[in-house]
């Protein structure tokens, strides 16, 4: 028999990070903090989750948004007690596969359906277009070590010319320019990249591509195409090299960053500096374009990545939910959308504490307005 719960904000408490407060109030917001930082509130959206439907959900992909399944799957077995979904961190071409053969319920990935892949989704769904919900944003971080240097501003432009040896000390005029004041060393830069295949790596090329004018012209993938530089293993790898070397630069999640206490620089979009933060990788989530037709919720990365609106961090890695738009029994449906929805809202607060950024109030309606189509 079907339950009605409703999607009210959950405190996913970690590591006493998360506080959350406004209990009682009229308020439908939750005012959160962050080592003692208020931070904008997280829209609970209290709208009805329909529990029920298939008990044992199954899902796989993207290890992006592992910890962020993580939160999602613990708000859903508390909201839809006897619930459960199990998620598999393959890797999104992994995942993707396994959703178009049917193995899963629905995929994670690190980027929206291929042309190819999305013609076959259609006949994984019964003749209908699969959709893609981008559910789970994740910063990353700029990471760097230099000892006495405080502070770091660098822009698009200037990290792909870092990244592709065109700058190649410290105390190049050019990033002098942007860090007036600063001691910078003259010391040789050493750039650590990923050495396996990475959705990190590809949207990290992405951004320079989109936000250094042309400088980038390596193109992107999962491969790292910058020439220079030492190869870490996985973001723990990389996360490492950079803390070990002075004078190391590379790219991680924010997670990583803040786990190993990296300096992470300022990135300098045209607006001036802007730290990486909750509220300014929402600001630019928030700004984010759809390119997707109707409830295909894909965005322009291009775009995001060569904005230049005040205030907004725009290395944002964006992982999707690949589902189907119709073709699920109704069981699946019901309980995918109790999955997705509760995701959607009551999952949100515990984003930060696990290194994602919670979604802004107007994406978090596009979301929930498409899972509510699932049929």
């Amino acid at each position: 028999m079907t339950t009605k719960r409703y999607a009210t904000a959950l405190a996913l408490v970690t590591a006493g990070s998360l506080v959350l407060s406004g209990c009682g109030s009229d308020d439908n917001s939750v005012r959160w903090t962050l080592d003692g930082a208020d931070v904008a509130p997280i829209p609970t959206a209290s709208v009805p989750v329909d529990c029920g439907g298939t008990q044992a959900l199954s899902a796989e992909g993207s290890t992006a948004q592992k910890g962020a399944m993580d939160v999602f799957v613990a708000a859903y077995t508390q909201q839809c007690p006897g619930q459960q979904l199990s998620y598999t961190a393959s890797g999104s071409g992994a995942g993707v596969k396994q959703f178009i053969s049917g193995i899963v319920d629905f995929g994670g990935s690190d980027s929206p359906l291929k042309d190819s892949e999305a013609r076959d989704a259609v006949d994984r769904c019964d003749g209908a277009p699969a959709w893609n919900l981008p559910m789970v944003f994740g910063p990353v971080a700029v990471v760097y070590r230099l000892d006495g240097v405080g502070e770091l501003v660098l822009s698009g432009e200037l990290l792909a010319r870092i990244f592709s040896g065109a700058i190649t000390r410290w105390n190049d005029p050019a990033i002098a320019a942007l860090n007036a004041g600063a001691a910078l060393p003259e010391l040789p830069i050493t750039v650590v990249y990923r050495a396996d295949e990475s959705g990190t790596t590809d949207n990290f090329q992405k951004y320079l591509g989109a936000a250094s004018g042309g400088v980038w012209d390596r193109g992107a993938g999962k491969t790292f195409l910058g020439g220079v530089g030492q190869g870490g293993q996985g973001s723990p790898g990389v996360a490492d090299a950079v803390a070990l070397g002075q004078g190391a630069i590379g790219y991680v999640e924010w997670s990583f960053a803040q786990d190993k206490g990296l300096g992470m620089a300022l990135i300098d979009s045209g607006s001036g500096p802007v730290e990486l933060s909750p509220e300014s990788a929402r600001t630019a989530i928030g700004a984010a374009e759809i390119k997707g037709q109707g409830n295909d919720l894909v965005i322009d990365l291009e775009a995001l990545y060569a904005s230049d609106a005040p205030g907004a961090y725009p290395l944002v890695l964006v992982t999707y939910e690949i589902v189907c738009s119709k073709g699920y029994d109704p069981q699946t449906a019901q309980a995918v959308k109790a999955f997705l929805t509760t995701a959607a809202t009551a999952g949100q607060a515990g984003m930060t504490g696990s290194g994602y950024v919670p979604l802004p109030e107007s994406f978090q309606q596009r979301l929930l307005t498409a899972i509510a189509a699932i049929a």
